[in-house]
């Protein structure tokens, strides 16, 4: 008991050490809560797929009573806005390159009369392919929009209709799936950049050789500058939650506990990593640069923009080892869905694997630079 007291005694005082280094900065304090901030509100506004203005040119080859409908139709379509009526397509190409629209409906000549004879009347749909995801969404709409024309005129009458339900997010909008992934990213970035930069910043400050006169060990040393960085990682977490569920209303649906005890066990895994790095790395420089070169894959891998099922098979097989996806994971699950410990229990495994591995490791690596 004795023994155990004089651990978390050490550990207070280390802990309380890392974290007045870290506050007693008024740059740092700027640097823990500005970029959090600042990015929150960019993740919720900036990182949107979904289209709200399209603007779109228009070639009336037809010039009849109902080509003018349509397009009259395409207008008042509260996510369009016709920019441009051009003469022919060779206009229309102008403008596209130029960036000035996302698209462009080009109807035929021969348009109504085709809808007179009951025919179909094909309407052609240009869009800018730099941009694949807009471009599919900006034939989507335009469909729809057809579809809803050709009924409302009596052109198609089918015998089935098909009624659209989307779980867990309704209007099918981006920042609902984007601001709680981001809940995990910016702990991960936090937590990596203050675990590695920790031993490396005591080395380069040559303080790293008083701290090991200390009648601290290594374990309870490197216990220490693995709290903190986690404590400040759960700190802005919530603060992106915060602006995620009270400035962009998103709805959350889950329990705090268990969102924070899933961000928690990642946390550990990812402090693991960096205080590897750390030891490793013999200035804050190299430590930097060998961060970069982890993170950047390992966001990649995460599921974070691109869906893991569409990734080649081999990548997908190297994403088990990334608890970036798995966390993300988990956070959607509980942000949108509402799930509980027993609905993502197995995305815990991966992480607390990955801690398992890495913790010992960082231990390892600190006693065998510290001898």
């Amino acid at each position: 008991m004795i023994a155990l007291a004089r651990f978390f005694h050490h550990l207070y005082f280390l802990c309380q050490k890392e974290l007045l280094s870290l506050f007693k900065d008024p740059r740092m304090r700027i640097q823990l809560v500005m970029p959090v901030i600042i990015e929150g509100f960019l993740f919720g506004y900036a990182a949107n797929y979904n289209i709200e203005e399209v603007p779109y040119a228009v070639v009336d080859n037809s010039g009849t009573a109902s080509s003018r409908d349509f397009l009259a139709h395409i207008a008042v379509a509260p996510t369009f806005s016709c920019t441009a009526v051009c003469g022919n397509v060779q206009e229309v190409s102008a403008l596209i390159d130029a960036g000035d629209i996302l698209g462009a409906v080009v109807v035929p000549e021969d348009f109504e009369k085709r809808l007179l004879h009951g025919g179909q009347a094909p309407v052609q749909v240009i869009t800018d392919g730099r941009n694949p995801m807009i471009a599919s969404m900006v034939t989507n709409y335009i469909t729809h929009i057809a579809a809803d024309w050709s009924a409302a005129e009596g052109f198609a009458r089918v015998p089935v209709t098909i009624e659209t339900r989307t779980w867990f997010n309704p209007n099918q909008l981006s920042r609902w799936t984007f601001l709680p992934s981001f809940l995990a990213m910016i702990a991960f970035v936090q937590v990596m950049f203050l675990a590695g930069l920790s031993i490396a910043k005591e080395r380069e400050q040559g303080t790293f050789d008083q701290l090991l006169v200390t009648p601290l060990s290594p374990t309870e040393i490197l216990i220490g500058k693995a709290t903190p960085p986690v404590l400040v990682g759960l700190f802005q977490a919530f603060m992106v939650f915060l602006i995620a569920r009270y400035w962009f209303d998103v709805p959350f649906a889950g329990n705090l506990f268990t969102l924070f005890l899933t961000l928690l066990i990642f946390m550990v895994s990812t402090t693991g990593l960096g205080l590897s790095i750390s030891s490793v790395a013999k200035n804050m420089q190299q430590v930097l640069v060998y961060l970069l070169v982890l993170m950047v894959p390992m966001v990649l891998l995460s599921g974070l923009v691109t869906p893991i099922h569409n990734m080649p098979a081999f990548l997908q097989a190297v994403t088990y080892a990334n608890p970036m996806r798995f966390v993300i994971d988990a956070v959607r699950r509980i942000y949108l869905e509402g799930a509980g410990l027993c609905d993502i229990a197995w995305d815990f495994v991966p992480m607390l694997a990955v801690a398992a591995v890495t913790m010992p490791l960082a231990g390892w690596l600190f006693r065998h630079k510290t001898t």
